[in-house]
């Protein structure tokens, strides 16, 4: 018995072989270009500054003569973290900053994340909307929120009936507010970046999950706290890491609103002020700026390893 479809192996042609280009020249120029130049701008505004902080935060010097180049010891980190009156209540300042982020700047983020992603109408235009602050500089986001509490005549006031009375509030003035205020305007951008970060989480969660819980008879508030906001892990790990660097990092908002003054302390403001402020002491600036340096690579570490560990399972 014959086969209909006989197929010899001479019939088979074998696939051709596919042969790597070599790299010219000019291939390993554009190359070398492209890796090498952000690496040498990173060197140099990023590595070259945080190995002169870690230096300088063991000398003394005045920044002027090289002669007052001296060894300090750990008398810079002693007077830091122990001896100056600003550190604890920058400190803090900085936990309020990350718990009220937490509490209310990310979960806000959330909500609107999750209420764009209903498909309604307009969602688009929203969204713009409430990314806008992400798009704006934080020092121009200080300057708005300065006009909005301003006490003469800021819109709050006005909206109060108190502006350029006796009675306005001194938002930025006043030690007692003035901490609350800069967090509002710190939320109002937060939430944005939020927004967009968990919408993105939401796009990858698998419909079927959805469906599945619907079919079993969850609501929508428990498809989503049992069943959505567990499937966004790796977008929960993300965000928490970046809530704890963002008030960390705070320092614009309240550099543009009165300077770090009236008891609005903050740790990245007390490095500037040590190293370019009226205080200006070098070593303790550097000091602070390599203490800001430890507390931050907490969160980074944690995610770092995180992120490695599951891309080994």
């Amino acid at each position: 018995m014959t086969d209909l479809n006989p197929i010899s192996a001479a019939s088979v042609t074998p696939a051709p072989r596919r042969h790597l280009r070599q790299l010219t020249g000019r291939d390993r120029g554009v190359l070398g270009v492209m890796i090498g130049l952000p690496t040498i701008i990173q060197v140099i505004l990023v590595w070259l500054p945080l190995v002169a902080s870690v230096v300088l935060s063991f000398m003394k010097w005045d920044g002027l003569s090289f002669t007052s180049f001296h060894w300090n010891g750990l008398t810079n980190y002693t007077f830091a973290l122990t001896q100056s009156p600003q550190f604890l209540p920058a400190l803090l300042h900085n936990v309020v900053w990350l718990l009220f982020l937490a509490v209310i700047g990310t979960p806000l983020g959330l909500l609107l994340a999750v209420l764009l992603d209903q498909k309604i109408r307009g969602s688009r235009i929203y969204q713009s909307i409430f990314f806008l602050p992400v798009m704006l500089s934080v020092a121009l986001i200080g300057i708005i929120w300065e006009l909005m509490y301003s006490q003469d005549n800021g819109f709050i006031n006005n909206l109060l009936g108190t502006a350029g009375t006796s009675g306005a509030i001194d938002w930025f003035g006043n030690a007692n507010v003035n901490l609350w205020a800069a967090l509002v305007a710190a939320t109002w951008r937060h939430a944005g970046y939020i927004m967009i970060l968990y919408l993105a989480g939401l796009k990858g969660v698998d419909p079927s999950l959805r469906e599945a819980a619907s079919l079993d008879g969850a609501n929508g508030a428990q498809t989503f706290f049992r069943v959505v906001f567990p499937a966004m892990a790796p977008t929960n790990v993300i965000i928490v890491v970046i809530t704890i660097i963002e008030s960390l990092r705070a320092f614009d908002i309240v550099w543009v609103i009165n300077g770090g003054n009236n008891g609005l302390e903050l740790l990245s403001v007390l490095v500037v002020k040590y190293l370019v402020g009226e205080t200006q002491v070098i070593g303790i600036g550097s000091a602070f700026a390599v203490v800001l340096l430890v507390i931050s690579l907490v969160p980074i570490v944690f995610y770092l390893v995180r992120t490695f560990r599951n891309r080994e399972i």
